[in-house]
């Protein structure tokens, strides 16, 4: 039962990374966009996003209550230690959705939306930083871990974990893979001239995050990282990344293509990899503090508490995924136009 319920912690991680990703994605492309971009791609995502933008946010949730059920002393570290950039997370995504929605459902139509916009725009590229950052705090190894609160201070337990270059580094890291995801699945959703500016700006985000992605794992080297340097000796974490890279020539090429069903499933493999390549690294000690490394499987939840926990995500991922469909389905989100 146990591997169910990590088959299914993974899984909400994938989808969320890679839809939710998505969503943030899209305001990050709007933020850095000309006035001329601005315009269309408001127009483009309030029609891809609207039915299911409050959607994507499931698996977010999903991932947290299982590691509150089933993983639970990883949880408290990581609510504990990561309280303030979690909270930005939750901050980010609630200013996010209310603009979208008032920015869109507005009565009004005055001075008001240009900060809606500004809202949205922001807390898109915000918030997917502070998750960045938080993952970047858990395998930075700048987590401490006391019970003497009084020798050592706020800022020592709170504050240094994640506002530190690497967890910086890491947060852009997942803004760049958010702008590209929605470059890329927007190729799709769009046709003729706005469809080659959705082209353009997924192979441009994919130079960018090779260019991060490449500057995180040079800084964990030149730092001596654990995480970084166990993941640059792991060959099948490096097989991984290699067969990403090898990718990305097909990924380039479908774009420039503007194959809209190929570019999605590219894209989709790309992040698939990405986190394998990630959490195989280092499994199953997938937090890094500075008093020694914590192993997911020790410490968890009674059998019969993970038991139940499996026999219910079972029957939820048999109720949520073709409810997901028909969502989808009903807002034509999953006919995929095909170039002529």
């Amino acid at each position: 039962m146990l591997y169910i319920v990590l088959f299914f912690t993974f899984f909400s991680l994938f989808l969320y990374v890679f839809l939710g990703g998505a969503d943030f994605g899209a305001g990050i492309v709007e933020l850095f966009s000309s006035k001329k971009d601005r315009d269309l791609n408001r127009e483009t995502i309030y029609n891809v996003m609207g039915p299911v933008w409050e959607a994507n946010h499931i698996w977010l949730i999903i991932l947290i209550v299982i590691l509150w059920i089933a993983f639970p002393a990883y949880f408290n570290v990581i609510i504990i230690h990561l309280h303030i950039p979690l909270t930005l997370v939750l901050l980010g995504i609630t200013f996010r959705g209310v603009a979208f929605v008032f920015r869109h459902y507005d009565a009004v139509v005055d001075a008001s939306q240009v900060w809606y916009n500004r809202v949205f725009r922001i807390s898109s590229f915000i918030t997917p930083v502070f998750l960045g950052m938080s993952f970047g705090a858990l395998i930075s190894g700048e987590i401490l871990l006391t019970e003497d609160y009084a020798s050592v201070g706020f800022k020592d337990i709170f504050i240094d974990p994640w506002l530190n270059p690497f967890a910086i580094l890491t947060g852009l890291f997942y803004a760049a893979l958010c702008a590209f995801l929605a470059a890329t699945l927007l190729i799709g959703e769009t046709a003729d001239e706005p469809r080659k500016i959705y082209s353009r700006k997924s192979a441009f985000y994919t130079v960018v995050l090779v260019i991060v992605g490449g500057c995180v794992l040079l800084y964990g080297y030149l730092t001596r990282m654990v995480f970084v340097m166990d993941f640059l000796q792991n060959w099948i974490s490096l097989a991984a990344i290699g067969l990403s890279a090898i990718l990305l020539i097909f990924l380039w090429r479908s774009i420039r293509r503007e194959h809209s069903i190929l570019t999605r499933v590219l894209a989709g493999i790309q992040i698939l990899l990405v986190i394998f390549a990630a959490v195989h690294a280092h499994f199953p000690n997938l937090i890094i503090t500075s008093n020694g490394e914590l192993n997911l499987l020790e410490g968890t939840a009674p059998e019969p508490v993970i038991k139940v926990l499996a026999i219910s995500l079972i029957i939820g991922g048999a109720i949520i995924l073709p409810g997901l469909y028909h969502l989808m389905k009903s807002f034509n989100m999953i006919n995929i136009r095909i170039r002529k």
